[in-house]
């Protein structure tokens, strides 16, 4: 939304596929907000530092100071498109929160549900531009190239086929350039706190078209998703924590100062895997986090929605600790792209969480995501505008889905079982501690299933679920063959088998390379 309103204001015609509805997304579900240096103890060069702390030495600096400057003209933009953030008790500024890595208070925020505000704020924008047209219900199967139809030519990117959900036939999307702005792949893991969306798309089909992809070893777990039953991917923000939230063993005993000198205002991976050791230490199904020592008025103002939400499960969290667990949050890794949204492809450009742009390095700093948003949208509308005319030559048409060679599925539980084992085995063997033994049958079991899932794509005709599945097993290879090639652990990476991290000028980042075929 970002990228199409601001070609939308320079008299572009945009067309915004959505799998579900646009507001259906991890950024609609974020809960603590957005961070920029305008507090007047802060500055752009602080924010900088925090981040390349939180980063474990693998941020890129340009990028990194390219995302803090920006980060004060965000917010006024986000303003101006309507998005309405909490102000200070006199109303003169907006109130900043701090959360774990910063070192400030930054973070600008709409009570706990900043993502909704923002999201409501630009869908209400995009929805009143008739220069956009939003087509819901499409989900994207693969991109189309020149080298894929045969057209001859350099590579480029020409659009993409898409899955109409309603009508379950497939759409050939013409277009000068395509924007991914897919998301993450957390639903790789059995528990995610990411939306059933998640199925990482971009990434797979940026990869089979033939774009480069880095650094996907770094997957952020949040530490505190709310254990219960009926509370399914609901984040605790970190925000929580900020507040003044103490992390709790089920005897009452605060066990963060044993772990980090920042205690519970440490970055996201080291209280992932501090809960992580405790939890097995102690063979807990969850830890606790506890803000009733705070004055009640002021928690249910910071977080009404997390009130309300634990109400509902009957937990007063101004009287009682909240049961938490670490779940798969943010895909820290992607397509490679420049500082203006360009991927390797011609004609096709991607921002967000399914991109690799060099920000969050090995680990990213909390609510630095939706700025990433907003300023790469930025610089890839400004991209666009000037690759465009350069990109509006090509076939008027793509050729048709062809389906002369598929029937109906007739086994729909085979996908339902892949699905299962795939996000199991990824959270046995791929989470937030791995071995060499781990990564080798988690790589075993991936493959096999690959290859249960090329022979099922081959021969039926797709559906929702084999998309997504499909997407997902690939995202699966390429986190395990990333992972296996950093020999270290670093930021969000935990290996047991390389337990110390490398000097940082000996850091690189994991980089893998596709092999692209014709047809």
């Amino acid at each position: 939304m970002s990228v199409a309103l601001r070609l939308a204001a320079r008299g572009r015609r945009v067309g915004l596929l959505a799998k579900k509805g646009i507001e259906e997304s991890s950024s609609r579900q974020a809960q603590g907000g957005i961070a920029a240096a305008i507090g007047t103890d802060d500055s752009p060069a602080l924010h900088v530092a925090d981040t390349l702390a939180a980063g474990a030495g693998l941020c890129h600096r340009d990028a990194v100071e390219r995302v803090a400057a920006a980060a004060p003209e965000a917010i006024a933009w986000l303003q101006a498109q309507g998005a309405r953030f909490t102000r200070t008790a006199d109303g003169t500024a907006l109130h900043l929160t701090r959360e774990g890595g910063h070192g400030r208070r930054r973070v600008v925020h709409a009570a706990d549900v900043s993502g909704q505000a923002i999201v409501d704020a630009l869908a209400a924008r995009v929805a009143a531009e008739p220069l956009i047209t939003v087509l819901d219900g499409q989900l994207a199967i693969d991109l189309v190239t020149t080298a894929k139809i045969g057209a001859g030519g350099a590579n480029r990117c020409l659009g993409a086929y898409a899955l109409d959900r309603a009508s379950g036939t497939v759409v050939a999307h013409r277009a000068a350039a395509v924007v991914l702005a897919t998301g993450g792949a957390s639903k790789t893991y059995l528990y995610t706190t990411n939306p059933d969306t998640s199925t990482g798309d971009g990434i797979a089909m940026a990869w089979r078209a033939g774009c480069r992809v880095a650094n996907l070893e770094f997957v952020q777990f949040h530490p505190t998703c709310l254990y219960h039953p009926q509370a399914k991917s609901f984040l605790i923000s970190e925000a929580v924590r900020g507040e003044g939230g103490r992390l709790l063993l089920a005897n009452g005993r605060r066990f963060m100062p044993d772990h980090d000198p920042r205690d519970e205002l440490a970055p996201r991976d080291i209280v992932a895997r501090a809960i992580d050791y405790e939890m097995k230490r102690g063979g807990f199904e969850c830890v606790y986090l506890d803000i009733s020592h705070r004055e009640a008025g002021g928690v249910l103002a910071h977080f009404p929605n997390i009130a309300a939400r634990c109400r509902e499960l009957g937990i007063d969290i101004t009287r009682q600790p909240i049961p938490v667990v670490p779940a798969a949050h943010y895909t820290c890794g992607g397509v490679m792209t420049d500082l203006d949204g360009a991927t390797d492809l011609p004609g096709l450009y991607a921002v967000g969480e399914c991109t690799f742009t060099g920000l969050h390095g090995a680990n990213r700093l909390a609510s630095n995501s939706l700025l990433e948003c907003v300023v790469f949208g930025a610089a890839a509308a400004g991209r666009l505008e000037r690759d465009l005319p350069a990109l509006a030559t090509g076939p008027e048409r793509l050729p048709a889905w062809d389906e002369s060679r598929v029937t109906d599925p007739d086994e729909h539980i085979v996908v339902a079982h892949n699905w299962d084992e795939l996000r199991r085995f990824m959270w046995d063997y791929v989470g937030i501690v791995r071995t060499n033994k781990r990564l080798e049958r988690a790589c075993h079991r991936v493959e096999l299933l690959q290859e249960e899932i090329a022979e099922y794509y081959g021969n039926f005709r797709i559906t929702n679920d084999l998309i997504e599945l499909r997407n997902l097993a690939l995202v699966a290879e390429l986190t395990i063959r990333c992972a296996q090639s950093r020999h270290e652990s670093r930021g969000l990476h935990f290996n047991r088998d390389y337990p110390l991290t490398l000097p940082d000028d000996q850091a690189r980042d994991t980089v893998l390379m596709p092999v692209v075929r014709a047809g």
